[in-house]
């Protein structure tokens, strides 16, 4: 099935306003990252790289099965982000997660319009 081209700016325009809004509900906020290999999660002692780990595989074998979805490829992604420690490479992650995010509200719009 072909799908309309959707344009990316209309996107990225809904996410500046979201940010508006978010800073005028909140304000500025500067929490720390809570990431990285050894970051606990609550209730249990899993690391964060074994979670990364886990997504990569399930999206890989999703993917080997010609099954994968935009479930599997935003949660590798945010499991990746989740497990990083150094800022640079964690803003690396972070642009992939914004960018799959943004692809996927971009196929759900091709598919309302189709």
């Amino acid at each position: 099935m072909t799908y309309p081209k959707i344009n990316p700016a209309t996107v990225l325009d809904e996410i500046a306003a979201e940010r508006a809004r978010q800073d005028a509900q909140w304000g500025e906020q500067n929490h720390p990252d809570g990431t990285g290999p050894k970051v606990v999660l609550a209730g249990g002692n899993a690391w964060m790289e074994e979670h990364a780990e886990h997504a990569r595989r399930e999206c890989q074998t999703a993917a080997d099965a010609e099954a994968v979805t935009w479930r599997h490829i935003l949660r590798e992604e945010v499991y990746e982000a989740f497990a990083e420690f150094d800022p640079a490479a964690l803003r690396a992650e972070l642009v992939q997660v914004a960018a799959v995010a943004v692809a996927w509200i971009e196929a759900i719009d091709r598919r309302e319009a189709s």
